[in-house]
């Protein structure tokens, strides 16, 4: 079979690949990221690549004008290799490495939770890492004293700290009187409590051995296994300092954005290998970082905790996802047994055991319980309406004496997907805006304060609010008729508006909102409230119940929550009801380092949460319908964004059409 050389630019990385194969698979396989929201279908138009020299064969599709195609512009996914090429990655198609782990100003105002402090854990008395380091110094063996070397280590154990009830890891045993006799008789002792910390018969286990005293060296790992990216901190488990935080895109989302993609990928042959060896290795990236910044030898980490949605939890383990997306949704499993790092593929120590969050359902993982445990709103007797907004947004509703949980199929909207120049928060993005309700000129401003070469889910947020407050925009999302600008226009998709002239942009092109991407976030919006209302309508309750909406995820942190509840994302309640925890899922898994005895939350977080399964729902579909109208088709449920608009509107002299 013929082979065909590919060059890759900017990247300048190189690849071969058999004749006629598909450029996005090369690309793949050569692992350069081109953005590629919809799995390869063709439908996003995200793909777009500049081939400078060779052959291509590539279908024509409605996402490229004939001015593409005469500047070599083509999509990678519909796109077959003839001969050896070079190719360029256009800015719009690159993924922003840079801006990934940077602060943006946070947009709006509302409260933050303050995280559960060390010091509030001391006083409470449940600072109780999981992993403890023991050092003893042990009487050497006699003919009078001739007793097994276990036997010697744990009967000093016992002495020393009165522990009891001791097991001991055979990789331990297997060690054990080397180790004794290079620290001449002093060694550390690594202990976990695998078991429940209440019970009176409390069960610990001797899991490393070193010479010497080591007790200072005890590190911990959390980890948050997220969609687009993944998170971690390096933890000291003997002050409970974070001493480093760590983030890198999870390698999967080169085989698609979103969960669904990838358990279709997972699907074909050697897909499911493919899926979990991505993300370990982008879990080892992040370690051999953390550990290098900090220079803490990889034997002294201890323990790991990891916590991620349902899809992302199973391909991490390896297991069959498939299940999950096919009714009646059920995965292989809620829990996960104790298991090595080492069996995961993980580079760290024999000895180093993963507590893994368990998932209610399929679609409301363990990144929900993290965050449910890290908020406290399972302590509170305030009802709680719990939020994570993204592709799947998740909705917890509830407080102390029971919770009760649904999923939502957003779409990528929130995400910068499925909108003609969407695209992540990276540099460049646009992420606010402001209009002239006269001459209809708008403000914008991106991430890193640059060119735009796009819009991110926060952007589209306050695009359409700024817009629907100017009176631009009909409550359906359709642009108003008959104003005096040049902005609005009849474009390819239909109706928009230009928000950046081509000059003014990074990519050479007009920017544009379109009455299709309006259109799609109105159906994100409204499949989020619709999951608030079908969950409250469950349990008797109506939004004016709600004593506090806590907002978890990294797109919360930018949302600004006026301009959220003006397009009908957020319900209309006072903004002093509305707080933020960051990233919960991170929170939750930290917490479980620095304290045993909230394993036990985690298994009530589990055991009072109630799944409703909404596409089953029959009031959910009532629900949605009443929400595709901005912001909502009852006047009732937002009273303050009604008169807002409706006032500037008869200011303005405007008649809705």
């Amino acid at each position: 079979m013929e082979e065909i050389k590919i060059h890759f630019n900017p990247d300048h990385v190189e690849v071969v690949v058999p004749k006629g194969e598909n450029l996005l698979r090369a690309a793949m396989r050569a692992g350069v990221h081109i953005n590629a929201s919809c799995g390869g279908e063709g439908v996003c138009g995200k793909c777009r690549v500049i081939i400078d020299k060779g052959e291509v064969e590539s279908e024509q599709t409605e996402k490229l004008t004939p001015e593409d195609h005469a500047l070599g512009i083509r999509q990678a996914c519909k796109t077959k290799v003839i001969s050896d090429l070079e190719i360029t990655i256009p800015i719009e198609s690159r993924m922003d490495y840079k801006v990934i782990d940077k602060e943006r100003p946070k947009t709006g105002s509302w409260q933050v939770i303050s995280e559960i402090k060390i010091e509030d854990l001391i006083v409470e008395g449940k600072f109780q890492p999981p992993i403890e380091k023991k050092y003893i110094e042990i009487d050497p063996p006699t003919m009078v004293d001739n007793v097994s070397d276990l036997t010697r280590m744990i009967r000093t154990l016992k002495k020393v700290y009165g522990i009891h009830n001791l097991m001991i890891d055979f990789n331990t045993i297997k060690k054990l009187s080397s180790v004794l006799r290079q620290g001449e008789w002093n060694v550390t002792v690594t202990i976990g409590n695998p078991s429940n910390p209440l019970k009176k018969e409390r069960r610990t286990q001797i899991i490393n051995i070193e010479p010497g005293d080591t007790t200072g060296n005890n590190y911990a790992l959390a980890v948050d296994i997220g969609t687009t990216t993944i998170w971690g901190q390096l933890l000291n488990l003997n002050n409970g300092e974070i001493l480093a935080q760590q983030v890198e895109y999870n390698a999967q989302i080169s085989y698609g954005e979103d969960v669904i993609s990838r358990i279709i990928y997972a699907q074909k042959t050697e897909g499911q290998e493919k899926m979990k060896d991505l993300v370990v290795s982008t879990i080892n990236k992040i370690i051999h970082q953390l550990l290098k910044k900090n220079q803490v030898p990889l034997e002294d980490i201890n323990f790991i905790t990891l916590a991620g949605n349902t899809t992302m939890t199973h391909l991490f383990l390896g297991l069959e996802a498939r299940y999950i997306r096919e009714t009646p949704y059920t995965p292989p499993m809620n829990y996960v047994p104790p298991i090595r790092a080492k069996e995961l593929g993980i580079d760290l120590g024999e000895h180093v055991q993963v507590f893994l969050f368990p998932s209610i359902a399929s679609y409301v993982g363990g990144d929900i319980v993290a965050g449910v445990l890290g908020s406290g709103m399972y302590r509170q007797n305030k009802l709680t309406l719990f939020i994570d907004l993204g592709t799947n947004g998740e909705i917890v509703i509830g407080n102390s004496d029971w919770m009760t949980c649904a999923a939502c199929s957003a779409g990528p909207a929130f995400e910068g997907g499925g909108i003609k120049h969407g695209m992540r928060a990276s540099k460049g993005a646009i992420e606010d805006f402001n209009i002239n309700p006269e001459t209809f000129e708008p403000m914008i401003l991106t991430v890193g304060m640059v060119k735009p070469k796009g819009i991110c889910g926060s952007g589209l947020i306050n695009i359409v609010a700024g817009l629907m407050e100017a009176c631009v925009l009909e409550q359906n999302g359709k642009f108003k008729t008959g104003l005096k600008t040049d902005r609005i226009r009849e474009g390819a998709d239909g109706m928009e508006y230009v928000l950046a002239w081509a000059a003014n942009t990074q990519i050479g092109r007009d920017i544009v909102i379109t009455e299709v991407d309006i259109d799609n976030l109105i159906r994100a919006k409204g499949a989020m409230y619709a999951g608030y209302m079908t969950l409250l309508n469950e349990v008797g309750l109506t939004m004016n119940d709600l004593e506090q909406v806590i907002i978890a995820g990294g797109f919360g942190n930018y949302m600004n929550i006026e301009r959220s509840i003006t397009i009908g994302l957020l319900p209309d309640l006072p903004l002093e009801k509305f707080k933020f925890i960051g990233n919960g899922s991170l929170l939750g898994a930290r917490l479980i380092c620095f304290s045993n005895l909230l394993k036990l939350d985690v298994k009530k977080i589990f055991s009072k949460t109630t799944n409703i399964e909404l596409s089953e729902n029959t009031h959910f579909m009532d629900n949605y319908i009443a929400a595709l109208f901005l912001p909502h088709t009852d006047k009732n449920l937002f009273p303050r964004v009604y008169e807002r608009v409706s006032c500037r509107e008869r200011n303005l002299g405007y008649k809705s059409n």
